[in-house]
């Protein structure tokens, strides 16, 4: 009689990913709100879309959903080496989210796609949690996901990240960037850090230079790894407190979420064509990490193009209105600053 051979001698426990699923159930149930339907063991997730139910929330004549895809990238190896894994679950919302607004959308749930060698649950629930505090932030319901466990293709210890977040607008009140015009402001967001782009280039700089991650370095408040783990800023309730104090008015005409590319493909990527933007960098001083950076030898005009350099996102306000929208952003706790304007001229980015 030939030899038996289960699953789990192949390297995948059906028995450990049942008892998984029924443990991230309260982290889900954390971010849920009447508008979730869904029971525990469905294959798919169940969201209301009566939005006139639910307090505070303003109403939806001709509602467009919005969908959006993203990952953490190598940051993730960061995590995995020191074992710092909750952040990456925010960043994984984050970047989700913070693009998902950018067309003036509020965002409604979000699915998240985990792939790993193995199902430890308590190494992987520390990025669910994180998941759940992201999509608390964000105010969306984390409505479901997957987690697929593959030695074959995945290193023991190894892991990544997908998310995948769903939104609504009002059709009337996208935000595309075709409205914005010359004599716009542009207001910057300050970021908390890195985020979650470049760090290829950050991981080949410590190799370079054999930075030890646990050590605090001169001019850094904190341990190379503390910095550079840094959850993402999430930017959601600012921003929608802004479109939504100012819905009929209208003031804001796009919207960047600064990302790979930096500051001069994100902001081009709002402009329509005739105008371009001019950015003042003096206007704002980077966190301490990014001239640590450069001074491992990074041009200036390389940091520009890969990392967000202090300003996390971009809003082009009608000059009017700018007072007005710097209050209402600062009040919600953001760091807001007027770093440029849109002029007239080919699309792009022209930093001052």
């Amino acid at each position: 009689m030939a030899k038996t051979t289960t699953y789990q001698d192949a390297g995948v426990s059906i028995t450990a990913n049942a008892r998984w699923v029924a443990r991230i159930q309260s982290a889900m149930r954390s971010t849920h709100d009447i508008r979730v339907c869904s029971r525990a063991g469905a294959f798919a997730g169940l969201f209301r879309l009566d939005f006139d139910e639910r307090p505070l929330r303003r109403r939806y004549e001709k509602p467009v959903l919005v969908g959006c895809a993203d990952g953490v990238g190598t940051k993730v190896l960061l995590g995995i080496k020191t074992g710092r894994l909750r952040g990456l679950g925010i960043d994984l919302v984050a970047m989700n989210v913070n693009d998902l607004i950018t067309c003036g959308a509020e965002p409604l749930f979000f699915l998240d796609y985990l792939a790993v060698h193995e199902i430890d649950p308590d190494r992987l629930s520390e990025i669910v949690e994180g998941i759940a505090e992201g999509c608390r932030q964000a105010g969306c319901a984390l409505l479901g996901g997957e987690t697929a466990e593959m030695p074959d293709l995945y290193q023991k210890g190894h892991l990544d990240l997908a998310g995948f977040a769903t939104g609504v607008v009002e059709q009337t009140r996208v935000i595309d960037g075709r409205r914005a015009s010359p004599g716009d402001m542009l207001i910057g967001l300050a970021s908390n850090g890195i985020h979650s782009n470049g760090y290829t280039l950050v991981r080949r700089l410590i190799r370079e230079h054999r930075l030890r991650l646990n050590h605090c370095y001169e001019k850094l408040s904190e341990t190379l790894a503390e910095v550079l783990l840094r959850p993402t800023r999430i930017y959601v309730t600012p921003v929608l407190g802004v479109l939504n104090k100012y819905h009929t008015k209208r003031p804001v005409t796009g919207m960047a979420h600064i990302t790979g590319g930096g500051l001069p493909e994100n902001v081009a990527r709002m402009l329509p064509d005739g105008c371009a933007a001019e950015i003042d960098t003096r206007s704002w001083t980077p966190p301490p990490i990014f001239p640590f950076l450069q001074n491992l030898g990074v041009q200036r005009h390389e940091m520009f193009r890969v990392f967000n350099m202090g300003i996390g996102f971009v809003l082009a306000v009608k000059p009017r209105f700018v007072s007005g929208v710097m209050k209402v952003l600062n009040a919600g706790g953001e760091s807001a600053t007027i770093i440029g304007r849109v002029k007239r001229g080919r699309r792009g980015v022209k930093l001052m």
